[in-house]
Formats: structure tokens, sequence, C-alpha cells
């Protein structure tokens, strides 16, 4: 049998028992009560905005699991030296990698099942309290921008993993990932506005901004929750481009990672 299942359950079972977890589930309570307070203060725009808050902190909350739970899962086996345990038995370093990978999608997506489940029963709730202020909703488009998320989430994951695979502390991977999160969701805007403003910036720089916004994964495609919100149709088209961009990206990362970690020495 391949020993990339057994890696995979035992790192999503860390994952599970981390008390992050139990934190981001217990904020997502807070949220649906949050969401249903909201509702009550903001008629006219109640199903746009209820809508808003449910995506908005789910994409959040998984955020968070990526941050403080993900980066830990490989760095608490180097801190530990417990690595040492792993790659004595039949298994590569690439191997090894690829399993805490697929534990961690496993671990995201279980976990996104329940914020999505937390998600709906508050949007099931405001509108049943206010079924006159959602003209336009649905319910496909809502599931449509919690999977995007989710691919997303994979894809930070990813790249969590491969700033892991080289860096010497979780503290430089957790920098390293925030950085291209934030990145991805702003280089989109930020190569237009260089581009339209070729006359006043330098070409070294326009030069710099079209690298980088090809080297980073573009996440801001991900993020459909306005067309959610406002139930604007998506051309299936550029559903079909998104999830091959996000698995095709992902693939490449995990595979740069595995490779860059079977040449890491360990102290």
């Amino acid at each position: 049998m391949t020993p990339l299942w057994p890696v995979a359950v035992i790192t999503f079972k860390e994952g599970i028992r981390n008390r992050a977890v139990y934190g981001i589930s217990l904020f997502a309570l807070m949220m649906m009560a949050v969401n249903l307070l909201i509702s009550d203060m903001i008629m006219q725009e109640v199903g746009k905005v209820s809508v808003d808050i449910a995506l908005s902190s789910i994409s959040f909350l998984g955020l968070l699991l990526v941050l403080f739970v993900g980066i830990n899962l490989l760095a608490k086996d180097l801190d530990k030296r417990t690595i040492y345990m792993v790659l004595a038995r039949p298994i590569s370093r690439g191997e090894y990698i690829i399993g805490k990978f697929l534990g961690m999608v496993l671990l995201i997506v279980v976990t996104m099942s329940i914020l999505c489940m937390f998600a709906v029963a508050s949007i099931f709730l405001v509108k049943m309290r206010y079924s006159g202020y959602f003209p336009r909703f649905s319910w496909p488009m809502i599931f449509l921008s919690i999977s995007f998320t989710t691919l997303s989430l994979i894809l930070l994951s990813a790249l969590s993993f491969l700033f892991a695979s080289f860096a010497s502390t979780s503290f430089i991977s957790l920098i390293l990932t925030i950085a291209a999160y934030i990145i991805g969701h702003s280089m989109t805007d930020v190569k237009a506005l260089v581009e339209a403003s070729q006359d006043k910036v330098s070409p070294v720089t326009l030069k710099v901004v079209q690298a980088a916004y090809y080297i980073f994964p573009n996440l801001s495609i991900f993020d459909i929750k306005t067309q959610a919100a406002h139930d604007l149709a998506i051309p299936m088209s550029y559903i079909f481009w998104a999830v091959s961009y996000g698995l095709v990206y992902t693939c490449i990362v995990i595979t740069i990672a595995s490779l860059i970690f079977r040449k890491r020495e360990f102290p």
C-alpha cells in the first residue's frame, strides 16, 4: 500500500485535534449570531449583506486554518525531530511532503464543509425572517463561492508547504504565506494600475510587476463573493478555467516543494 495515505490520515488527525480548529468552529457560531443581529439593522440590503457576511466569514476562518494549523503541521515534525522516525520507514521525502499535503487538503475540505453548514444555516434563518428582501438569490452561487474559496485555500496551503520546505522556522513560513496571500489578491489591480500609468513608472517597475503577476498565484479569480451576493451569473468557461488554474498551480507548487525537501539537510 502506498505510504501517502497513512501519512495523510495521521496529518488529518493531528490537525483536527488542534485547539485552533475548535476556536475556528466557535468563531463560526459567533459569526452566525452576528449575521442574524446585523440583518435586523440593515433592512433594505439584508439579503446581500447576510450572504456577504457569511461568505466573508468562511474565507477569513479558512485563512486562519491554513496559517495557524497547516503551517505548524510540518514545522512540528521538524521541531520535535519526529520526522526522523517517519523517514526511517520505507517512505521518501517527496512522499512525506505529498502525504502531509493530502492530509491538509482533507482537513481543509472537512473544516470548510462544517463552516459551510454554519453559513448556510445563518443565511437560511435570515431568509426565512426576511424572504421579501431576497429578490435575487441562488443557492448554487453560494456553494460555488464556497467551493472556489476552498480551492484557493488548498492552493495557499501548497504555497505554505513550499515555504516550509526550505524555511528554517515556522515564523518565516507564516510571513511568506501571508505575503503570498496579499500579493495574490492584489496583484491584478496593481498590474492594471501600473500598466495604465506606463508613462509615470519606470520600465523596470513595469517588468517587475508583470513578472510577479505571472509568478505569484492569482487568488483574486477565486473571489466571487460579490457575484454570489448579487446573484450574478458566471460563465462555465470561467469556472473551468479557474478550477484548472488552481489545480495545475497547486500540483506545480507541491512538486517543487517535494524536490526542494529532498535536498534539505536536517540539523
